[in-house]
């Protein structure tokens, strides 16, 4: 048997691990070590991906992520040209209905330009809530979060997750608080916003990278107080989603 013909056995071996691969670790471990293969690995990597977001239109999951993620940075222009053309504007298909735009977030989100998105992530909530660039107030009451549509808020918590192999988003923190009984304190030490006690301070003892602890953005004021993420941790898109 070739070389080539051994290769392409592991190849396909691998990648059907991966769709049997429940750990979102062991999936980004694989697609690694399909990606190491080369053109031959990166190749299968895309046609995997476009079967599965394009020809048979799975549910979006972490694995389209980790793959996507994966040959964004591989150093074979070819590639990247073709998973350009394929997914030009992203793996997320937004939708028009909903109150904002979300294609500039998500390309912030692809690039893991992730001090930026939090950024637009919070003048969005803003928006949302009816406070425009014009408004005196620029942070939310709690008050202002059961008023915002499920849909949008869904949206940005997708685009948060998928592009953070399932790290970040409201949904991974909201899953961090219930799993320690809505203890706020083990949450901030938790996702990383104190450090022995202490508060972080913004925006340099943040972690702005894919290192970072899981749920640790995107940001809210917790000095604040909880009142605004208790309501939105409670918002009603909670429970369509589950």
């Amino acid at each position: 048997m070739t070389e080539h013909k051994t290769n392409s056995l592991v190849i396909t071996d691998k990648i059907a691990k991966l769709e049997n691969c429940i750990s979102t670790k062991k999936q980004l471990k694989i697609i690694e070590e399909i990606a190491k293969e080369g053109e031959i690995g990166q190749k299968a990597l895309l046609e995997l991906l476009i079967n599965r977001r394009i020809v048979k239109k799975t549910e979006i999951g972490y694995l389209d992520g980790c793959i996507f993620e994966i040959l964004q940075s591989t150093e074979n222009i070819i590639i990247r040209e073709n998973v350009n053309k394929s997914f030009n504007k992203g793996l997320i298909k937004l939708n028009t209905s909903l109150k904002n735009n979300y294609q500039p977030l998500q390309q912030l989100l692809i690039c893991q330009k992730f001090q930026e998105a939090d950024k637009l992530t919070q003048t969005m909530l803003c928006k949302l809530a009816g406070l425009d660039k014009n408004s005196k107030r620029k942070w939310l009451y709690f008050t202002d979060i059961s008023s915002m549509p499920s849909e949008d808020l869904y949206t940005i918590d997708m685009l948060w997750r998928i592009y953070s192999r399932g790290k970040f988003g409201f949904s991974i923190q909201r899953q961090i608080w219930l799993t320690n009984n809505c203890n706020w304190e083990k949450l901030w030490n938790k996702i990383g916003w104190k450090n022995q006690g202490t508060p972080c301070r913004y925006p340099n003892e943040f972690i702005w990278d894919i290192s970072a602890p899981n749920g640790h953005l995107p940001l809210f004021n917790q000095l604040r107080g909880v009142q605004v993420l208790s309501a939105l941790f409670q918002h009603i898109v909670w429970n369509q989603s589950n």
